[in-house]
């Protein structure tokens, strides 16, 4: 009985990072629909937050459970995607006129960004997921970036969020023309050159 009760609260605690990362599909719909009206309550900020500090936790859970596959990886990402879409179609609802105003500077990161896509795409089949640390210190500017427009009206921290894009993007740009099979969870370029080099040596022991 006690072994029992042991293992179904390790399958129920296998699940957290599953459900971080369900929560934030579940709150990016939800944040443009209170941007509908053309401005944001107190709610927007709150789910916003929660669904940042989701993402944050479910990779770190996940790897103290041992859970951390590349499935859950890519949903992951695919959430994070979903989340700032959702985020960037409220901008566009509340403040339409920095979108205007950023246009040149945003359209960048977005093709950067598709660019990175594309790479991985053609060399893998696969949508990136390397969860880097310039990736991280992005998601940071991103968060200041949304709490200091939709907070206080504040939008200059784009430029950050907009130069961290695409330094990110140029590194994992180059991280995938490095490697060669498809990864993820790579902290950065240093740590994919040394992949890369157990990867070639494992390759040619085999050969």
């Amino acid at each position: 009985m006690v072994l029992s009760e042991k293992w179904g609260a390790m399958i129920k605690l296998s699940h957290i990072p599953s459900i971080l990362v369900g929560m934030r599909f579940a709150i990016a719909p939800l944040l443009v629909f209170d941007a509908l009206n053309h401005i944001t309550s107190f709610w927007f900020i709150i789910g916003y937050v929660i669904a940042v500090l989701s993402d944050i936790f479910d990779g770190i859970i996940a790897r103290r459970l041992k859970v951390s596959t590349a499935k859950l990886r890519q949903a992951d990402s695919w959430a994070d995607i979903c989340l700032y879409l959702c985020v960037a179609i409220s901008t566009w609802l509340v403040y339409p006129q920095i979108i205007i105003d950023f246009r040149v500077p945003l359209l960048s990161a977005i093709a950067i960004q598709l660019i990175l896509f594309a790479i991985n795409l053609i060399k893998f089949q696969k949508f990136p997921s390397y969860h880097t640390y310039t990736a991280k210190a992005w998601g940071l500017a991103l968060l200041a970036a949304t709490l200091g427009l939709f907070g206080f009206s504040y939008a200059n921290t784009l430029w950050l969020a907009i130069t961290l894009c695409w330094l990110n993007s140029l590194e994992e740009i180059a991280m995938t023309l490095l490697l060669p099979t498809w990864q993820c969870d790579i902290l950065s370029i240093f740590h994919a050159i040394e992949l890369r080099k157990i990867l070639m040596h494992s390759s040619e022991d085999g050969v």
